[in-house]
């Protein structure tokens, strides 16, 4: 069975960013993830400028918003989907800050 977004989200991208705080050293900011479809939900990436955390919901402000459909969400953290290509395609809509958006995949990766 594929990972759900909630799956990828907790197990990999919270973990990753838990084993990995550098890759958010320096940074403030409030990333929401509006995933759609099955599975779908909404989640906060809040950076401190220390570490990185995400909580289920909406917190705070978001600065920069990430929606996409479930499947393509997961595909794209699996790495079977290229964040750029996503975007250019449409599979991937930004709204707010794009060079906060540019740094994501650093983030997740």
């Amino acid at each position: 069975m594929a990972d759900s977004p909630n799956d990828v989200i907790v197990n990999k991208i919270a973990k990753n960013l838990d084993e990995h705080p550098e890759k958010v050293e320096g940074l403030q900011a409030v990333y929401l993830f509006d995933i759609t479809g099955d599975d779908g939900g909404k989640w906060t990436l809040t950076c401190d400028g220390a570490k990185g955390t995400i909580t289920e919901g909406v917190e705070g402000e978001p600065q920069c918003t990430i929606t996409m459909e479930a499947a393509d969400f997961v595909e794209m953290i699996g790495g079977d989907l290229n964040p750029q290509m996503a975007f250019m395609t449409g599979k991937l809509k930004v709204q707010g800050d794009i060079g906060l958006a540019l740094k994501i995949q650093a983030i997740l990766a």
